[in-house]
């Protein structure tokens, strides 16, 4: 079978017809579909409600921190581990600060990056009818709904939610010493293992779909960035997921069966788990960006009517950044007592691996430059991405530094890096993707005003919140502290978690903001065309939303996914469907593209 063809001979045929007439059932709609479209949506609200709770537990976590022993609003709905009155308790306090991690990083922005634009894009941008394998695509997402809710369940155990970091280090999530009951621990374990196998199901799917299924025409090097930065995060998930699943496996065994992998009593080593987690955490690190590299340089090359620039480069430094992620996962055990020369090799390789990314960050540029820039949201949102991860980039190598990472580890200096890059970095992403495919996702675009009001207040007061805690922890405050007014020379500098605390109360507000108008331009928003953003690629010779098979007759490649400002076109975009002297007038009928009649 070649490079393009596919897992069965639909090329010569009208597919999208033998589902014109396919009525399945609410619940084979709805629920249990195996269209990629509807799957997608589903990873959407899944993954938006677990960001709303991580939300709300950074929220309490803040009020924590900036009024200590003051009771919070609204505290007599929380779990009984909250005092009388709403005032946090250390143990949950603890909890809040693990599960907050856990489920912004495996249950938010990993689903929002892999699940919901993986399911989306790739069929329509390779142009085929759907994922290679639409049934265990349809298990991959019912696999982490009930993980998530185990994970969510874990509140309300006997002894409460996990309570040692989202990284779980041991022998403290290993030993009952410490933890009293490690239910709410084994429950997460348990959580993730099952979280798992949904995402190995994507990553199989993804990768057969992208190699077998590409439209006829669509070479590897026609293919847009973001079916590039999905193709290779899959790979990375195909083979981190396991190494984690082992030692998920391990540590539940020290809980359970009496084994002592972590537990130094018994010839265990804790250290073990450090390497097994960062083995899998760091190239977790490039699972979590990757695919908003691709977002990014799509709405970019959109935004300023330009082709991306250096679009060989973009995917080889995507490429690279996959490899070298393997090879860099001991910078977050400097402090662990490691050999001076193997941590001068980490520390060299980590520094290596901004080379690929600032070669990402200067084609952006590239691009940007004397471009004929249009402002619409999902631009400001690709732009406020790269200034942010350039923030987030550079105090990264810091800490790539072994020595200056002595003085600032476990320092608020590490939260503040790593909310720059996921926070900063993906979810600035996640809002650009949304905001561009709301179209293909539901017929209708989002309120271009609200959403250029969210950008500016989310810019500003997510600025507010984070950049302060570089200084915090260059004067010493660590994380996880439970009360920093115990401590004389943070009482000092109180004030500033207090302002941190109130800028975080306003970054939350502009959130439902958004909220309100992704909800109400699901059913009141402006119809969009097949193409609202006059964009290049192939799903946007599709209808909006795309029909059961996305397209009437399988597309016909043949051009590149960034044509734009062509001397080929009366406007400044050719659809990757236009032969070769087509030139396209200022309203072309969607209709001889989608059948793909003139091909």
């Amino acid at each position: 079978m070649s490079a393009t063809g596919s897992m069965k001979d639909y090329r010569m045929t009208g597919y999208a017809g033998e589902h014109h007439h396919h009525e399945p059932s609410f619940l084979r709609t709805y629920i249990f579909s195996t269209d990629h479209k509807m799957i997608a949506k589903q990873f959407l609200l899944m993954s938006l409600f677990f960001l709303l709770l991580g939300g709300t537990l950074a929220a309490m976590i803040r009020w924590q921190l900036a009024f200590p022993g003051q009771p919070m609003p609204g505290g007599g709905i929380l779990p009984d581990t909250m005092a009388p009155g709403g005032i946090i308790l250390p143990e949950f306090y603890n909890a809040m600060v693990t599960m907050h991690g856990t489920f912004m990083i495996f249950f938010a922005i990993m689903p929002l990056m892999v699940g919901v634009f993986g399911n989306l894009l790739i069929p329509l941008q390779i142009g085929a009818p759907d994922m290679a394998f639409p049934r265990l695509n349809m298990l991959s997402f019912w696999l982490a709904v009930p993980a998530g809710f185990m994970m969510l369940a874990s509140f309300w155990v006997e002894g409460g939610a996990a309570g040692a970091g989202w990284t779980a280090y041991a022998p403290l999530s290993a030993s009952g010493e410490y933890t009293g009951v490690y239910l709410g621990q084994q429950l997460w374990l348990a959580s993730l293992f099952i979280l798992g196998f949904s995402s190995i199901a994507g990553a199989v799917n993804y990768i057969t779909t992208v190699i077998n299924m590409r439209a006829a025409g669509l070479t590897w090097f026609r293919l847009p960035l973001t079916v590039w930065a999905l193709f290779v995060t899959s790979i990375l998930v195909l083979l981190a997921i396991p190494i984690l699943a082992g030692a998920l496996i391990m540590l539940l065994t020290d809980q359970t069966l009496g084994t002592t992998f972590f537990l130094p009593a018994g010839g265990g080593e804790p250290l073990l788990w450090q390497h097994l987690f960062w083995f899998f955490g760091h190239p977790e690190v490039y699972i979590l960006i990757l695919p908003a590299f691709g977002i990014v340089s799509e709405v970019i090359a959109n935004g300023a009517r330009k082709p991306v620039f250096g679009y060989h480069a973009m995917v080889l430094a995507i490429i690279a950044i996959a490899f070298l992620g393997w090879i860099v996962w001991g910078h977050h055990m400097f402090m662990s007592g490691m050999n001076p020369m193997l941590g001068t090799t980490f520390m060299v390789t980590t520094m290596i691996i901004a080379v690929p990314s600032a070669i990402k960050v200067f084609n952006w540029l590239g691009t940007l430059w004397k471009g004929n820039i249009h402002f619409h949201p999902p631009l400001l949102y690709g732009v406020g991405f790269v200034s942010l991860f350039i923030v987030g980039g550079l105090s990264g190598i810091f800490m790539a530094s072994a020595p200056v990472d002595i003085q600032i580890h476990d320092t608020y200096f590490i939260v503040a890096h790593i909310h720059y890059v996921l926070f900063g970095g993906s979810l600035f992403a996640i809002f650009a993707g949304i905001s561009f495919w709301f179209p293909k996702m539901f017929g209708r675009l989002m309120n271009q005003t609200l959403n250029k009001i969210h950008f500016a207040g989310t810019f500003l007061t997510y600025n507010l919140v984070f950049f302060p805690m570089h200084g915090l922890g260059l004067e010493g405050m660590m994380r996880r502290l439970y009360d920093t007014t115990q401590y004389a020379y943070l009482a000092e500098i109180q004030f500033w978690n207090v302002f941190i605390t109130w800028s975080a109360f306003a970054l939350v507000a502009f959130q439902f903001l958004w909220a309100f108008n992704f909800l109400w331009s699901m059913w009141k928003g402006e119809k969009a065309g097949p193409n609202p953003w006059k964009a290049n690629s192939l799903e946007w010779s599709a209808l909006s939303p795309p029909p059961h098979g996305n397209f009437e007759r399988m597309p016909v490649v043949y051009r590149g996914p960034y044509e734009y400002s062509s001397p080929e076109s009366e406007e400044d975009f050719l659809l990757q469907t236009e032969p070769p002297g087509a030139r396209s007038g200022p309203a072309p009928d969607p209709e001889p593209i989608a059948h793909g009649e003139e091909a």
